[in-house]
């Protein structure tokens, strides 16, 4: 197997740093927006992002955790047993800017599920998608981010994306399967 570090701690970091920036010159004071990490693995770079944007604006910001296991178009398909992740939004989407973060974005099935899921909190004013990998191609739907750490061109399935949240040591590889 081979393997690409696509970034270290210190490159993803400073990566996290520039979305928190990018997210607060575009929402302000984030009275009127929120921000929703999807479950599971989003809600890694969701929670880094509220806590920079948070130190940079002085206050708290809505915050909260979607998970969208049994919106997807295919659970339905596994023999396996579902285990869905904990769902906290403490707040109406009703009206709001939603900010939705994920750290990998492939095919769009994941935001589409999640689109269909947040519709059960309310009626956004907005939807906005933040990326930590945007893969680029081989989109099954037609979803685009409007923030994005880093965008990777892969080789459908034969490449993955692996970012590794270790406390204090994160790590995003590109891997040749």
């Amino acid at each position: 197997m081979d393997e690409k570090l696509l970034y270290d701690h210190r490159k993803l970091n400073a990566t996290l740093n520039r979305l928190a920036y990018e997210l607060v010159e575009n929402h302000d004071n984030f009275r009127d927006s929120a921000i929703i990490g999807l479950q599971p693995r989003g809600v890694f770079p969701a929670r880094i992002i509220r806590q920079k944007i948070e130190e940079i604006i002085g206050t708290k910001i809505k915050y909260g955790e979607l998970d969208i296991t049994f919106y997807r178009d295919d659970y339905r398909t596994s023999d396996r047993q579902l285990i869905a992740s904990p769902i906290h939004i403490p707040f109406s989407t009703e009206n709001l800017n939603i900010i939705l973060i994920d750290d990998v974005l492939y095919t769009g099935r994941t935001i589409r599920s999640a689109m269909d899921a947040l519709l059960d909190f309310g009626r956004p004013a907005k939807v906005e998608l933040c990326v930590l990998i945007d893969r680029k191609f081989h989109r099954e739907n037609p979803i685009a981010p409007d923030y994005v750490g880093k965008s990777v061109d892969t080789r459908g399935n034969v490449q993955k994306v692996k970012v590794d949240w270790e406390e204090h040591n994160y790590k995003v590889w590109l891997i040749n399967a």
